[in-house]
């Protein structure tokens, strides 16, 4: 006998204000909701209260769990509403919901930035465990889903701000020279971390870029050349603020696409002897030499100071072996 039960079912619960919005492509609905099975208890899996933030959906961007924009689409501005969904609606919602737990942890400084914004390179088909037991049980035993939603606000294309990742290519590619610009003004005026920001925004949206080329191609190409001076800035920036191994990291990433490039060489060899490694400090002041003669004064002034350190190094180390040995 066929189900006749639809596969989405509304209640209002706060009919809204004005008219339902059009929707149109490119608009964005900031929202907040939470999620129930659909069973007697009703169980709440998620609350985005809890998470720390509503959720922004940007429409007809395909997002993973596409039923929400269906159910944003019936609802005015400040509506509250609970839908039930069928469960070939939401087989995507453990991804989705993983995905935004992560994000939540790693603002409350409970995880490390190892996963992207929206861990778009996620797939239900590839993941075996989320890591969360109520999730890997609605991977394992799909079912009806139940969303309280509140539509908080409703902003057209052109109203509101776009964070990179939410960007298409073009729009990507026309941004960078604008977090060019806003970096360079940061850094002038002294504000190293907030300029590091703006590389690291422009890095982010090349690297994007980059992903949909084939590496080796002349498009390729012509983006990875464009890394090196956000690069180069980017280290700048750390080299001022003391986080010196990043200094190392980001230059030797410049040098590996440009071997000669002084720039590179010059802030490498001033974080290798922040990080006492002087060996490879001397080692890329002498090049920066050899590549550059007009930086000679500046260049030995930096190896007459690594002397320097050298030699107190050296000391500090003979005292500590005169009283191992007393």
């Amino acid at each position: 006998m066929a189900d006749d039960k639809p596969l989405i079912s509304k209640n209002i619960l706060y009919a809204g204000e004005g008219d339902i919005p059009e929707f149109e492509p490119g608009s964005k609905a900031t929202f907040h909701f939470k999620t129930f099975k659909a069973d007697e208890e009703k169980t709440q899996i998620d609350c985005s209260g809890h998470l720390g933030q509503p959720f922004e959906l940007l429409i007809g961007k395909k997002f993973k769990l596409e039923v929400w924009e269906e159910l944003i689409k019936t609802m005015r501005e400040k509506e509250v509403s609970r839908f039930s969904c069928h469960k070939s609606l939401v087989g995507g919602y453990p991804v989705v919901s993983k995905s935004l737990r992560t994000i939540s942890k790693k603002k409350k400084g409970q995880l490390s930035e190892e996963h992207d914004h929206h861990e778009h390179s996620c797939s239900l088909s590839a993941i075996k465990s989320t890591g969360y037991p109520d999730l890997d049980d609605l991977l394992v035993n799909e079912q009806d889903l139940v969303f309280e939603i509140e539509l908080l606000k409703y902003e057209k294309p052109g109203e509101f701000k776009k964070e990179t990742w939410q960007m298409d290519a073009e729009e990507k590619l026309s941004i960078v020279p604008f977090l060019k610009e806003s970096g360079n003004k940061l850094y002038q005026e002294k504000k190293y971390k907030e300029a590091a920001g703006k590389y690291a925004e422009a890095l982010g949206c090349l690297e994007q870029l980059c992903l949909r080329e084939k590496p080796g191609d002349l498009p390729w190409l012509q983006l990875d050349q464009m890394k090196i001076p956000f690069l180069l800035n980017y280290a700048q920036c750390k080299l001022f603020l003391g986080d010196f191994y990043e200094v190392i990291e980001h230059t030797s990433t410049v040098l590996e696409k440009d071997k000669d490039n002084v720039k590179a060489l010059f802030r490498r060899a001033k974080a290798h002897v922040n990080c006492w490694n002087p060996k490879e400090a001397r080692d890329d002041f002498l090049r920066v030499m050899a590549l550059d003669p007009s930086l000679s004064k500046a260049v030995n002034k930096e190896l007459v100071e690594l002397e320097r350190l050298s030699k107190e190094h050296d000391f500090k180390d003979r005292n500590k072996l005169k009283t191992l040995f007393k």
